[in-house]
């Protein structure tokens, strides 16, 4: 029986692939910074709830030993973990733009450093991230959740080469919007008072999300693009997942930086 672990399995996403995976058959290391959180997942078979901060390199480790010692090998990880800090950069401080960059980025370098001599002693593995039409394209305001989304995407593909002759595979999933709590605890923005030359680009934004936010994906729905994702036996590196992921990442595919930024802009307006 194969098994995966997922880190921010507590809810949206994580939450869902958890739940699609385990009724597939499969064993699930469901880790959360709060596991008090993970109560309906711990009460499903062969189901682990434990503790993971991907900020707290102790709690890594002991997710991963316990999730070995519970099944006996880990399969695929999903790093899944994250939030978007959006805002105008001179609004935050410089603790915050860190803690963007260590969640997002650096915890999910060391959650897959943590579990890769496991999967390299194995010769199999796959290391799935979860980035973003966000890794792709830019929106208002988005420096520092788009700064780790390309740096995601392109540690990713570098990866990628790295691992494939050792019998681990990289995939990288881009949802487009989706139906969770992004918008509320996974979610910080940063506005202040005293910087209302801002404020106009911050109404735009409203105007922009509310657009493109208008028929978001289900996280059932990312979650079973997952699935195909773990289950892909070739070299597929990219999964794009969503009706608008699709369509908004052809278009950046298909048109001049001009064009695209200019599309945004109209987007932005009332």
């Amino acid at each position: 029986m194969n098994t995966i672990l997922i880190t921010g399995a507590s809810s949206g996403i994580g939450k869902a692939t958890a739940k699609r995976f385990q009724a597939e058959g499969w064993n699930v290391v469901a880790t959360m910074r709060d596991t008090a959180a993970g109560g309906d997942l711990g009460a499903l078979d062969n189901v682990l709830v434990t503790r993971l901060d991907v900020t707290d390199a102790g709690s890594i480790a002991d997710a991963v030993a316990a999730g070995i010692d519970r099944f006996g090998q880990i399969d695929v990880l999903l790093n899944n973990a994250g939030y978007g800090a959006y805002g105008p950069l001179e609004a935050f401080s410089v603790d915050r733009i860190r803690r963007q960059f260590d969640t997002n980025v650096i915890g999910l370098l060391e959650v897959t450093k943590a579990i890769l001599p496991h999967m390299r002693a194995n010769r199999s593995g796959t290391i799935i991230n979860i980035s973003s039409i966000g890794g792709q394209i830019t929106f208002p305001l988005g420096t520092l959740y788009h700064g780790t989304k390309f740096a995601v995407e392109g540690l990713s593909e570098a990866l990628h080469y790295e691992l494939e002759p050792l019998g681990i595979r990289v995939r990288i999933i881009e949802p487009g919007m989706v139906r969770t709590d992004f918008g509320g605890r996974s979610f910080d923005f940063a506005r202040d008072e005293n910087l209302p030359d801002y404020d106009p680009m911050a109404a735009a934004m409203g105007r922009l999300f509310a657009k493109l936010a208008a028929d978001p994906s289900s996280p059932d729905v990312i979650a079973g693009v997952i699935w195909e994702a773990a289950n892909e036996s070739g070299d597929r590196l990219r999964f794009r997942a969503g009706p608008d992921a699709h369509a908004l990442l052809e278009d950046r595919k298909a048109q001049d930086d001009e064009t695209f930024i200019g599309g945004i802009k109209e987007l932005m307006k009332g």
